[in-house]
């Protein structure tokens, strides 16, 4: 008893500290407030990277900005004015400093192809994008998902087999080589779609821009044929730029679903007489939707780099041709604005997933 007892003081003279208060868990507040000081952090950081790696592609890429805006056929007087006006002259760090003060304020230069500022061309024009990427997001998760959680749950059959041979081959051909042929078939021949751009040339500027969105807009002024105009020039870009999400998505969850059918739980969910339809959609997949909803997330901003080519083959007026076109007249404002913005949309897309991850999930808080 007398060793029990030495035993117990001793612990006892070890939880507490030098003032003789013992250890006390963090408030809850005050962890919240350390996550949250953390992740502000993080956010920072990712953000200051990405600004340091956009800012250094615009100054190691080979193009002059300064002939970008006064052309190639100026004098070398024009030349030098243009090029102190731009602070090229400074030194880089000063440089740096500069551009991300100006995109701290939305500055993000002037656009030598339109003439307007990049801001106000990425509003008018990021819309069109993300409306193609939603519409491949929803052919993504409502063909994806099924197909590999059927595949998964029908491992070794022809089922299984198909929808691999489906993801392989969303991620073997290229999604340009895939645009060419669709149109080639769907509106050359078969005459089923438009042709580029999100609508036809005798509808455009009918509907007033509300959200950016065509499909909305036009529905909301209940302008019917622009509503199907529009929905016939998206539906090939978007199922085609969907296809190669479909690919990713069913992929990872074959795996997920596969991964989970092997537990005890469902062995013995199986052995108490439950149908394999509820096992699986009610029990298995209840597990895995967390997972699938970072691969989503993740997903949804990997189609934006995607929509770079698509845009480009169907004449989509979205971010990815704006990216394209700046790259081919040497407007690197162009190609500093879109590439942030698409990093920036990487960035927030992580943070959502992460922050529904946790509301999803009792687990990770």
């Amino acid at each position: 008893m007398a060793s029990a007892d030495l035993t117990s003081k001793q612990d006892a003279e070890r939880n507490l500290d030098e003032g003789g208060l013992a250890h006390a868990p963090p408030h809850p507040l005050v962890m919240l407030l350390r996550r949250l000081a953390g992740r502000v952090v993080a956010v920072v950081t990712t953000l200051l990277g990405l600004l340091f790696l956009t800012f250094s592609m615009g100054r190691l890429l080979p193009a002059d900005p300064v002939l970008a805006i006064t052309g190639a056929e100026v004098s070398k007087e024009v030349y030098d004015r243009v090029y102190n006006e731009l602070g090229l002259g400074r030194p880089i760090w000063v440089q740096f400093l500069n551009y991300v003060q100006k995109v701290a304020t939305g500055d993000l230069g002037t656009s030598a192809t339109t003439g307007q500022p990049i801001l106000t061309d990425l509003l008018t024009i990021f819309p069109a994008t993300i409306e193609l990427a939603v519409i491949a997001m929803i052919v993504g998760a409502l063909v994806g998902v099924p197909l590999g959680i059927t595949a998964a749950v029908r491992r070794g059959t022809i089922i299984d087999h198909i929808a691999r041979i489906i993801a392989l081959a969303g991620h073997s051909i290229p999604i340009f080589w895939t645009g060419l042929m669709a149109l080639f078939v769907f509106y050359a021949k078969l005459k089923l779609v438009g042709a580029s751009g999100r609508v036809d040339v005798f509808y455009e500027g009918l509907v007033t821009p509300v959200t950016g969105f065509l499909l909305i807009d036009s529905a909301i002024e209940r302008q019917w044929d622009v509503f199907r105009s529009a929905l016939g020039h998206i539906i090939l870009p978007g199922t085609i730029l969907g296809y190669y999400s479909v690919a990713y998505i069913s992929r990872m969850s074959r795996s997920f679903m596969l991964e989970q059918l092997g537990q005890e739980y469902i062995i013995t969910a199986r052995a108490k007489g439950l149908g394999l339809r509820k096992v699986v959609w009610r029990h298995a997949f209840r597990n895995i939707r967390v997972q699938l909803l970072t691969i989503m997330a993740l997903t949804f901003g990997g189609l934006l780099e995607g929509a770079v080519l698509i845009e480009t083959v169907f004449g989509w007026p979205g971010l990815g041709q704006y990216l394209t076109r700046g790259l081919q007249m040497n407007d690197m404002n162009v190609v500093m604005g879109a590439v942030l913005t698409i990093g920036a949309v990487f960035l927030t897309i992580n943070i959502l997933s992460d922050v529904l991850y946790r509301i999803l999930d009792p687990r990770t808080r």
